[in-house]
């Protein structure tokens, strides 16, 4: 489970966020920092159960405020990919402990200029299989609706009439589900996450075989 005193120790760091506060802080950081991090290695196991995980990936706390107004050292937030294996496993799971804001999420966040194409041009020819994923009762019910930043308007050499231009005009494909502070701190937090992921397979199975065909179906890997 998610150790209590980490959602604790992230509500006063945003309203001390600074160096001398941290620095008198930083033994019950650097405790909390490696329980997160076997928190993560126990879900990646649990997620080996229904698929292969490559690693775990923990961020940092320390931001980058080189280019940023906001000169604030740190995140207020602890959060975790865990990385799919091979190519011929696409796509991620995600999850942010932050105070009143708790997500989880799955899918393809910014694909690349390529990935993003061969994905349009997929819903372009038949979105009828990525539209039953989405709106499969036990998934939609756990994940709700497709987000992602969208184009104001069709893109470049597609016809904006097509019927499917609602789905064609997304610039990412995830899903993302909130908790509230109590749910993150029940005993039973990591078995609903692993649940959640479990859910989403399909959707990243599908997605999976997107990226790594041609339009003929024809594999590329």
């Amino acid at each position: 489970m998610i150790d209590p005193a980490l959602i604790n120790f992230l509500e006063e760091l945003a309203q001390n966020n600074n160096k001398p506060w941290f620095e008198e802080q930083k033994s019950c950081f650097k405790k909390l920092d490696s329980d997160f991090k076997s928190f993560a290695a126990i879900m990646a196991t649990n997620l080996n159960q229904h698929d292969v995980i490559e690693r775990a990936k923990t961020f940092r706390i320390y931001r980058d405020i080189r280019f940023s107004k906001d000169k604030s050292p740190f995140k207020t937030h602890f959060s975790i990919n865990w990385i799919r294996a091979g190519l011929e496993r696409r796509g991620g799971y995600f999850m942010r402990v932050k105070p009143h804001e708790h997500v989880i999420g799955i899918g393809f966040f910014a694909p690349e200029k390529e990935d993003l194409l061969r994905i349009r041009k997929e819903i372009e020819l038949d979105a009828k299989e990525f539209r039953s994923l989405c709106n499969e009762d036990t998934f939609k019910k756990c994940w709700g609706k497709l987000l992602g930043d969208q184009l104001k308007t069709a893109p470049r050499n597609f016809n904006k009439n097509h019927p499917d231009m609602d789905l064609i005009k997304f610039k990412s494909f995830y899903f993302m589900k909130s908790f509230t502070d109590k749910e993150v701190r029940n005993a039973d937090f990591s078995a609903v996450v692993n649940d959640s992921f479990k859910t989403a397979r399909p959707f990243l199975d599908y997605m999976t075989d997107v990226l790594n065909t041609n339009l003929n179906g024809e594999y590329l890997l």
